[in-house]
């Protein structure tokens, strides 16, 4: 990728523009900017909220009000991992993660379990949860009685204390359960499970990697193979034999598809301020994992709290402010003042000022405070919180 090294700031701005984080969406479904522009990573904090906020305007009660009626939901698809996604990705997109949950069942295989008790777990769990309403792991387990196995110190040595968590995944996996936040809210640390019955896809797995790469291209705009593969998790064959599928076009180690390619050498930066406070999990930096790629050179070596500089670390310990694209500060939410501490490697422009604004009176009237996943706390990030305040004093 060589020759776009010298147009960072134009390939900054075009990830900006397909993210629709300039303004483009704004007033979409929410099922519609997740489409568009990316499924939203959800480990229990904002996230969600924040990235549908900045692209379409989108209040935490229509969000929520989406998630009710089953608009959009938050499924483990790549990697194993939970995104929020729209419901015309729902089937192939939990049969992307079926292989993460199948894994699980090597574990357990390992640790003695076999395949049978594994089958009549699954079995009984589901009957429990077709018969109620939904129950959250604890009540499963007592419900389900011995048919939970407790699989002692070796099983906690390898992440599986029980059998219940290989057989809540392998059903979820497949569509028949679904787990749910009994809050309705996204950014939520307890879960409840509750039967589904999704229909398969109906694609071959061949097909439902054709779909997750080019839905990846098109919201990041073009990747590296490695990036590609860092998300979708695909073998180096299965990514080569879906971009070959899809057409997609190289150069210099940057695929894209062939209608971003042209659109491409056509985009020009915006030349006024666009300004967006999002997650440090937001998919303008998740998604490809390139948060050092969208500093400017000359704030590469910034760093906060004595940590490695910012220009070395592929994932943000804080969240950051960007201006298409470019990340040119960060910032915490302090729940305790009820105020955003916001660091900007520059003094703020009005635009900038605004923006912060904006975000901080959303947070405080739709979400009371900014967790960036389920075990965050205020006590916890109080001390990146102070380095924030301090170095934004100075």
């Amino acid at each position: 990728m060589e020759q776009y090294r010298h147009e960072h700031p134009k390939l900054r701005a075009w990830s900006w523009a397909k993210q629709g984080l300039d303004g483009s969406l704004a007033g979409a479904l929410a099922a519609e900017v997740l489409g568009k522009t990316g499924w939203a990573r959800s480990i229990g904090g904002a996230n969600p909220y924040l990235g549908l906020f900045a692209r379409a305007g989108l209040r935490r009660e229509q969000v929520d009000a989406d998630l009710k009626e089953l608009r959009i939901h938050e499924l483990p698809v790549v990697r194993g991992c939970t995104y929020v996604l729209g419901a015309e990705d729902f089937a192939w997109g939990l049969q992307l993660g079926r292989p993460a949950a199948e894994a699980t069942v090597k574990i357990l295989d390992k640790l003695g379990v076999e395949r049978s008790e594994l089958d009549a777990l699954i079995a009984a769990t589901l009957q429990v949860l077709q018969a109620q309403s939904a129950l959250d792991p604890r009540q499963l387990k007592e419900q389900l009685g011995d048919a939970v196995r407790n699989l002692g110190e070796a099983g906690k040595r390898k992440g599986a204390s029980t059998t219940l968590p290989t057989a809540l995944g392998l059903l979820q996996s497949d569509g028949r359960i679904r787990r749910v936040p009994p809050s309705g809210r996204l950014d939520e640390q307890r879960y409840a499970y509750t039967a589904w019955g999704l229909d398969f896809s109906g694609l071959s797995d061949e097909q439902a990697r054709r779909n997750m790469l080019g839905k990846f291209l098109a919201w990041t705009g073009g990747a590296t193979l490695k990036q590609s593969q860092w998300f979708t998790s695909f073998t180096v064959a299965q990514t080569k034999a879906a971009l070959l599928e899809l057409g997609a076009v190289e150069q210099d180690g940057f695929w894209q598809l062939p209608q971003d390619r042209d659109a491409f050498e056509d985009f020009r930066a915006p030349d006024d301020e666009q300004i967006q406070l999002l997650a440090g999990t937001d998919g303008l930096t998740l998604l490809k994992r390139n948060a050092p790629e969208l500093l400017a050179d000359e704030d590469s070596d910034r760093s906060v709290l004595g940590e490695k500089p910012l220009g070395l670390s592929a994932d943000l310990s804080d969240h950051p402010i960007f201006d298409r694209g470019q990340i040119i500060g960060m910032w915490q939410f302090d729940p305790g003042r009820e105020e955003l501490v916001a660091w900007t490697f520059r003094k703020p422009t009005a635009a900038v000022k605004k923006g912060i604004a904006e975000v901080e009176a959303y947070i405080r009237e739709d979400l009371g405070d900014f967790r960036s996943f389920s075990l965050d706390s205020p006590k916890s990030r109080q001390k990146r919180i102070d380095a924030l305040r301090a170095a934004s004093s100075r």
